[in-house]
């Protein structure tokens, strides 16, 4: 599997060949024109049979799954587009840089600058070596490697007929054979034998090895007789509506009727016409199964007749965007199953020969940790049981059996239908999804990636490209969508408007994914339980998992390393760190959060590529002024370091797009100066690209120069006085993308006086006192748009109650007060703030009554009352309260507590509390 690395390359030479390096190689090397023309030329000649090949691998990687030939040629093929991209990073630092100060910023001190011409001649002559390469690579390819022809349907791949066979399987399952499916069975029962008269659509989903197929094939058996034709169709990813329609023809025509005689010489529109003609007024079940594109089922449900006689599509898939075919209500979504089906099926399938199909005593324990291992996937389970089954019944064995299971899934013969069913989604997904896929696998068991941060990742590796007015993070986030409706990575949890938070990769495809990921020499992982201290494989990428002792001489070909992610926060000294400067220096992403390092050599400026610096809780204190060199970083991370000032020439980096560097040092919150940040006292308008800066701490002259910020989405800034707001204001409202706005007084008695925000601000947090007369008189709440979906007001002392002028903020989700407000009441009228999810009520010492309305509210489902001692009253709509996920309250008084447990309405809810004295 080669088209990853060959897209990267497409990618990196489109930079090349893009705009500003072009503006930039003009005017720096404007001496050497003739050179330069020629070397962009050879790039592009070079760039377009990539794609070709792109293209070419696309088509027939599948298919040549087990061809040895096709693997050493696309092997050799992976190695020289590697040697591209380095090359293109060659010249981008080459055009990219000033000459006139000293380029060669990669070279050792010691040596003097060397010539530009033959920098651009070295380049050019290696660029000239690739185009032959190119060439020879491919007349190797027509010499020996034997490829499908392209447009022949059938001739499948090897994995495509395996994943055919298991439908076979899967049809022959007795009832008895299904676990854990009941719900679900009569579910779909009772879908197919509905009143509805109109023809309707019924769709499995799920990721692949959860039994669609076999719940399917289950419950077709028993219903297709009450209808007068039926027919079943597998529909593969490489699906011709004609074969599929020639399908559905021959299997409804089985029922008595002859199969039309000239059907191979009828076009698709001709076949369409048939089946119409012949379903017309007849109640009929069809199921779709394996569907993998939406316009699949488009394409057939022309010649699937919408008539009024209770006919019904039952439609299986693995794709989100098919399932929608089919209303919510009749959509059957499978997860995995539970711990106890998942024993169940396990030792029906691996102890039929015992009584009662009983694991024996002595080896629940290794058997239970195996089927824990299978994550409730009952394609793994079944496959895990069978080789169960004729393995010895030994606690050796089954031990065994245990700590080598993730290479039995990936190397077991017997296992191999697992393998193809859960390669299958992976191959047939988008070159630009594998890349970021393959990336995910390099991360732990049940690792939760935050959204924003692996779309910083993504972005730094060049796995996203631009679309049309999207910036580079939204369109990762879309990626992520992707994934996720294609069951590849798994949906854990979204924030309150709907946004992904964070997700996961389940752990059987995460480790099919690896052995793709070691293979293809993408990435491999460090791991000193599993690799005894070695690594066999080398990669582009490192991820270091477990350490225990210095890695720097374990490390094969070092010199190719292009990202470190270290993730064992526990080592002592990463002592790794000086030999990648010195050589690896093409080296794209530093992710070091967490260890504790305390100094960055000065060495890192010869780091040209970085893109990516994570230094998150480190224990650095300051950054080198070389950083000033690493002209192309993305995301600097000083987020909870020790670094609180950065060096001046930071204002030098201007793709620097995300910059966190501030400190929390009340992690409760509940003081004003909870948070500290860093100040940029020069040149903060030179940072154009910014998206993201957390936190800067406001001078005069920062706050003059904060308007030039216009990329802005999300900005933190402490320290703000009153004098500066009026400023500030002017700033903000150029900032047309700001989504995100965080504003922290510099004291308490300082007011924020903001009469102008962004319209498009999403979330907003004030931290300080707000006003001096009531909100509604304020400009401040005129200045909120209906796009806020987020507030917090943190010491803003309100005298007046502000909800019935907040409340018109319809579509808040999440609303946080800590000491906001010095009044005794606070009433949520019925018809406010339809859409809240979350309400924090926090050190409201003054508080005497929180009535909420009956009715009021209903989208509550987290309610946080923190330090409200003045409360006597419970509130009225407790039974409201009944539906919340959960409650808690904090420093609450004895008395109030002790009213609580006497009201009987609250039963069942969880509680946690902290009497004070």
């Amino acid at each position: 599997m080669a088209e990853p690395v060959i897209l990267s390359a497409v990618i990196k030479i489109g930079v090349a060949l893009g705009s500003e390096a072009l503006n930039q190689a003009s005017s720096r090397l404007q001496k050497f024109s003739t050179q330069l023309t020629e070397l962009q030329g050879s790039m592009g000649r070079i760039r377009r049979e990539l794609r070709l090949m792109h293209g070419f691998l696309c088509r027939v990687d599948v298919r040549n799954r087990k061809n040895l030939t096709y693997a050493i040629w696309v092997q050799e093929l992976r190695m020289l587009a590697h040697g591209i991209e380095d090359m293109v990073d060659d010249y981008l630092h080459l055009v990219g840089h000033n000459h006139d100060s000293g380029w060669g910023t990669y070279l050792k001190k010691r040596f003097k600058r060397p010539n530009v011409l033959l920098s651009l001649n070295r380049i050019a002559s290696l660029v000239k070596e690739v185009e032959v390469n190119l060439v020879h690579m491919f007349k190797a390819k027509d010499r020996w490697v034997s490829t499908p022809s392209p447009g022949n349907s059938t001739d499948s791949s090897y994995i495509v007929e395996t994943s055919q066979q298991l439908v076979s399987i899967s049809s022959s399952l007795n009832e008895d054979d299904l676990v854990g499916v009941d719900k679900n069975r009569e579910q779909l029962e009772q879908l197919l034998a509905g009143d509805d008269l109109e023809r309707s659509v019924i769709a499995l989903h799920g990721m692949g090895g959860l039994g669609k197929t076999a719940l399917a094939a289950n419950v077709y058996n028993k219903e297709k007789e009450k209808f007068e034709c039926h027919a079943w169709v597998s529909i593969s990813q490489t699906y011709s509506t004609k074969d599929v329609l020639k399908c559905l023809i021959t299997e409804l025509y089985k029922g008595g009727n002859s199969t039309p005689g000239n059907m191979d010489h009828m076009n698709t529109a001709d076949l369409q016409d048939k089946l119409k003609t012949f379903l017309e007024g007849k109640k009929y079940l069809i199921v779709l199964d394996d569907v993998w594109a939406p316009e699949a089922v488009t394409d057939l449900f022309g010649a699937l007749v919408q008539n009024q006689e209770k006919s019904r599509v039952l439609v299986t898939t693995r794709i989100d965007g098919v399932a929608n075919h089919a209303l919510q209500d009749r959509r059957i979504t499978l997860e995995a199953l539970s711990k106890d089906d998942s024993w169940e099926l396990l030792c029906k399938m691996g102890f039929s020969r015992d009584t009662n199909h009983k694991c024996p005593i002595e080896l629940i324990e290794s058997a239970q940790e195996i089927v824990t291992k299978c994550k409730g996937i009952p394609l793994a389970i079944v496959a895990v049981a069978r080789l169960l089954f004729v393995r010895d019944k030994t606690r050796e064995e089954f031990k065994r059996i245990c700590d080598q299971l993730e290479w039995e899934l990936v190397n077991n013969p017997s296992m191999e239908h697992v393998r193809n069913i859960l390669y299958l989604s992976f191959m047939y997904l988008p070159t630009h999804l594998k890349s970021c896929l393959l990336y995910c696998s390099l991360f732990p068991e049940d690792y939760l990636f935050k959204r924003k941060k692996l779309a910083r990742l993504w972005t730094a590796e060049g796995f996203i490209e631009e679309r049309g007015a999207s910036t580079l993070e939204e369109v990762a986030e879309g990626y992520m969508n992707e994934l996720v409706h294609r069951n590849m990575l798994q949906l854990v949890e979204r924030n309150s408007f709907g946004r992904i938070r964070r997700l996961k990769m389940h752990d059987i495809l995460r480790e099919l994914a690896l052995d793709l990921c070691q293979n293809d020499s993408f990435g491999v992982i460090y791991d000193e339980q599993k690799c005894g201290g070695s690594l066999e494989k080398d990669g582009r990428r490192l991820a270091v998992h477990k350490i225990a002792k210095d890695i720097g001489q374990s490390v094969p070909n070092i010199h190719q390393l292009r990202s470190i992610i270290a993730l064992d926060t526990s080592m002592s000294s990463f002592t790794l760190l000086p030999l990648l400067y010195e050589k690896s220096r093409y080296m794209t992403v530093l992710e070091l959060s967490g260890l504790s390092i305390e100094k960055i050599p000065d060495a890192i400026g010869d780091l040209f590529n970085l893109r990516h610096l994570g230094l998150r809780d480190s224990k650095v204190k300051m950054l080198p002024k070389s950083v000033e060199k690493l002209s192309n970083l993305l995301t600097l991370d000083l987020h909870d370091s020790g670094v609180h000032e950065l060096p001046s020439g930071i204002v030098k980096l201007k793709k620097l797009r995300h910059l966190f560097a501030q400190k929390l040092n009340d992690p409760s919150g509940r003081v004003l100066w909870s948070l500290s940040g860093v100040t940029i006292r020069k040149g903060l308008g030179n940072l154009t690209n910014l998206h993201t800066l957390q936190a800067l701490e406001v001078q005069d002259e920062s706050i003059k120069e904060l308007g030039e910020l216009r990329q802005m989405r999300s900005l933190r800034l402490l320290n703000v006085k009153r004098i500066h707001c009026e400023r500030l204001c002017e700033s903000l409202v150029q900032m047309h993308f700001l989504s995100t706005l965080e504003v922290n007084a510099s004291d308490g008695n300082e007011v924020l006086r903001l009469n102008a925000l962004p319209s498009n601000l999403q979330k907003l947090s004030l931290r300080g006192k707000l006003v001096d007369e009531a909100l509604e008189e304020s400009p401040f709440f005129h200045a909120l748009g209906q796009n806020l979906y987020w507030l917090g007001l943190d010491f803003s002392r309100l005298i007046e109650d502000p909800l019935p002028s907040l409340s018109q903020l319809t579509n808040l989700t999440e609303l946080f007060f800590t000491e906001a407000y010095i009044g005794k009441q606070l009433v949520f009228r019925k018809a406010w703030f339809p859409n809240l999810k979350t309400l924090q009520l926090m050190d409201l010492p003054r508080l005497e009554r929180l009535e909420i309305e009956e009715g009021a509210m209903e989208a509550l489902n987290k309610l946080f009352l923190v330090n409200l001692n003045s409360m006597t009253d419970i509130p009225s709509g407790i039974e409201l309260l009944l539906t919340l996920h959960y409650v808690c309250f904090y420093e609450i008084t004895l008395d109030f507590l002790t009213l609580l447990r006497q009201c009987s309405r609250i039963g069942g809810m969880r509680f946690w509390h902290s009497l004070r004295d």
